[in-house]
């Protein structure tokens, strides 16, 4: 049998992590090297891809949510420091704040499917979208609302049937390009020039989550719990690191 190359749970998560220390190093140390951040934008919708997949293979769903609400809470200080400088910065929430809405999200939507009634479903989830999106707008979280929205594009989208990757594709693109927006490059391409915006890198994370087929790869108690720390952790010593330098 001819093998495929494919990417496991844990080498997504370690590919996440290192997205992300590259977009936290240009906010702090390095905010002369764009291409950090370019290349960070990868980084949400890998760990939100994550989260979908966490729900679904989780033993105990109430174990899960503690667990990302105990790291929510121990990340909200070193968040707050290397964004804002002080131990309380009210006006932006770390992003497991988004993941953990997003995942709420999805308990009251698959809670309403096991009812058996279709009606029930779509109407909970229509409800459950537009109170995730307010919920994750007014609460300043990560990536607002459209961070919510992007757990709930790969609930909505989990298959790997060509509707559903084309459906991701759709998704990130107007919750990164059209609701979130922000900086546009001028691009000449074919002696035109086309302007790229720079949040829409993030399409690029599908390139690995594609490439993930259900294989979980390296799996202890020890990664698990060293991948929900290292969030903390790299802010506290970037944000001492800026404070020193």
């Amino acid at each position: 049998m001819k093998k495929t190359f494919d990417l496991s749970a844990a080498a997504l998560h370690i590919l996440a992590m290192t997205f992300m220390l590259m977009d936290h190093l240009w906010a702090t140390l390095l905010s002369s090297q764009m291409w950090l951040t370019h290349v960070g934008r990868l980084a949400f919708p890998i760990f939100a891809f994550l989260a979908v997949e966490g729900y679904f293979h989780t033993r105990s769903f109430k174990r899960y949510a503690l667990r990302m609400l105990l790291f929510a809470v121990l990340s909200e200080v070193p968040f707050d420091l290397m964004y804002g400088g002080t131990v309380f910065y009210p006006v932006h929430q770390n992003v497991i704040w988004t993941l953990l809405l997003g995942l709420l999200g999805i308990r009251l939507m698959e809670a309403a499917r096991a009812k058996g009634k279709c009606w029930l479903y779509v109407l909970t989830c229509a409800a459950v979208v537009v109170l995730g999106f307010a919920l994750g707008t007014l609460g300043m979280v990560d990536y607002y609302g459209a961070g919510v929205l992007t757990v709930f594009a790969f609930y909505f989208f989990r298959e790997r049937k060509w509707w559903c990757l084309l459906g991701q594709l759709a998704a990130l693109y107007w919750l990164n390009v059209v609701v979130l927006g922000g900086q546009m490059y001028p691009v000449t391409l074919f002696g035109r020039e086309i302007e790229l915006c720079e949040q829409g890198l993030a399409l690029l994370a599908l390139v690995p989550i594609w490439l993930y087929r259900g294989r979980q790869g390296h799996h202890s108690k020890a990664f698990q719990y060293a991948c929900y720390a290292f969030y903390p952790a790299h802010m506290l010593v970037l944000a001492l690191l800026t404070m020193i330098q």
